[in-house]
Formats: C-alpha cells, sequence, structure tokens
C-alpha cells in the first residue's frame, strides 16, 4: 500500500466500498430516496407553478428534499470506520485516496436518487419548459443533483470531524434546521444570518430552482382574490439569467468542495499520531 500512487489507492478503496455497500444493501438509500420523492411531490402536486407563493414552497420542498437524502447518505459513512481506517494509515493509506473514494460512490448514489427525484416529481409536476441555458429539465436535475451531492459531502465532513456515529447523528439536525432557515424561502435574511446564508446550499439551490423558473413573473396568491394586489418588489436572486444561474450552481460546486477538503485535513489530524 506504501508504494501504490494516490489513483491506485482510490481505486483499491472504491471497489472496497462498493463490495461494502452491497453487502450492506445499499439499495435502501435509493428505496429512501423514493418515499422522500412521492411524499414530497404528492404534497405539491399539479398546481406548484400557479402563484408565487406555491412555485417558491414547491421548490423549498424539493431542495429540503435534496438535502435530506444527501446528508442521510453519508452521516455515519466515516465515522463507523475510524478504527478501520487508524490501521489502514499506518499501513501507508492516503487519506485523501480514501475521502475520494468515498465521495466517488456517493456521487454515484446521488446521481441515481438525482434521477428518481426529477422522474417522481414529472409525474406529478408540470415543470416549465423556458431553460435559461439548456433544456429546463435538464436545468432542474443539474440543480437537485448539485444540492444532493454537495448535502452529501457535507455529511462525509461530519461523519469526518465526529467521533462516533451517535455524535454524527446528533450533529445531523443542527445541520438540516440551518440549512433550512437560512434558505431565504421564508425568511428575510440579513446582516450576519445573510452572511452564514451564502455557505448553505438551501440559499443556493433556491436561487437556481428560482431562476430557471423565472419566479419573480409568478402572481401572489392573493391577487386571484384582490386584483390590484401586486408583489412590490422582485427578488433578484430568482431573475431568470444565466448570470444567477451558474453563480447558483458554482456556490453548490464551491462549498461542496470545502466539505471535500475539510473532510481529508480533518482525518489527518486525527491520525497524524497513528
Amino acid at each position: 500500500m506504501d508504494n501504490a500512487s494516490f489513483f491506485d489507492q482510490t481505486i483499491i478503496y472504491l471497489n472496497k466500498i462498493k463490495r461494502i455497500a452491497i453487502k450492506e444493501r445499499f439499495w435502501k438509500f435509493i428505496i429512501f430516496a423514493v418515499i422522500i420523492s412521492l411524499l414530497v411531490a404528492a404534497v405539491v402536486g399539479k398546481n406548484m407553478f400557479t402563484t408565487y407563493e406555491s412555485t417558491k414552497s414547491g421548490f423549498f420542498s424539493i431542495a429540503s428534499a435534496g438535502i435530506w437524502i444527501g446528508i442521510f447518505n453519508s452521516i455515519q459513512s466515516i465515522c463507523k470506520e475510524h478504527d478501520i481506517i487508524k490501521s489502514d494509515y499506518r499501513s501507508g493509506m492516503r487519506i485523501s485516496s480514501y475521502i475520494t473514494s468515498n465521495a466517488l460512490w456517493q456521487m454515484f448514489i446521488c446521481f441515481v436518487q438525482s434521477i428518481i427525484i426529477i422522474i417522481i416529481c414529472l409525474l406529478f409536476v408540470d415543470f416549465n419548459d423556458n431553460g435559461i441555458i439548456i433544456n429546463s429539465l435538464l436545468e432542474y436535475f443539474i440543480t437537485i443533483f448539485l444540492i444532493t451531492f454537495g448535502a452529501d459531502l457535507m455529511g462525509i465532513m461530519i461523519s469526518s470531524l465526529a467521533g462516533t456515529p451517535t455524535t454524527a447523528m446528533t450533529i445531523m439536525p443542527f445541520v438540516l434546521i440551518l440549512q433550512l432557515i437560512m434558505s431565504g424561502a421564508f425568511f428575510d435574511l440579513s446582516g450576519w444570518s445573510e452572511k452564514i446564508s451564502y455557505i448553505t446550499f438551501s440559499k443556493w439551490g433556491m436561487s437556481a430552482f428560482g431562476s430557471i423558473a423565472d419566479l419573480n413573473k409568478y402572481p401572489l396568491e392573493l391577487s386571484s382574490v384582490f386584483e390590484n394586489v401586486k408583489k412590490l418588489e422582485t427578488e433578484s436572486c430568482y431573475g431568470h439569467t444565466s448570470t444567477n444561474l451558474i453563480t447558483a450552481w458554482l456556490w453548490c460546486v464551491g462549498i461542496g468542495l470545502v466539505c471535500y477538503i475539510v473532510s481529508i485535513i480533518s482525518l489527518k489530524i486525527k491520525n497524524r499520531g497513528s
């Protein structure tokens, strides 16, 4: 193992993770994604794209589902193997290869889950077809994948930092609550809260969804009752522009990359005396 390159070790551990995942019935994560997607899509329904409020809350539900699924995938993936990691590290394991192999496996799981989410949503929701850069369905799929995989990488980071699976599961609800509150879907964020929101997948997922759908064009729910009721202002983050969409995607990629790097650093620190 000492002489194996980063690439060789990554392949070795990726195959090992795959064998363990098959043995531990990894398909349960796929079933979990199906159940969550069905619940969210059924609640959102075909009336999602009718008013500003229903569209925004629908996107919030989909983004929340992706974040929940992603974190749940990996929250215990590293911490449950701390003893094995220490032993392998003494034998020459590269922490970077180990984390990369986990990330690649989780990327595959998230890709499958994202396909499931978009397919199930299509059964219940009539998505608009006015994409910004490419077909809108592809843009929605990319956004769902980036949210889910980004949250998954965050789960790997938490699992790397946590000492035990119990600790990781204790931390998870607080991370989820932070993600949901900082999405900007229901609360006006300003000052420190707005700054914190910049490092959440929920904010950028909502921004991407809103941009693709051109959220600002939808009328307020009260407009159907009172004709003179109109939005006083539009939200720039939901503007139907390529700049908004690409910015949101890049932030999701950037936050995920930071989680990946922190995971490697934290495991190196934990095992530096081994």
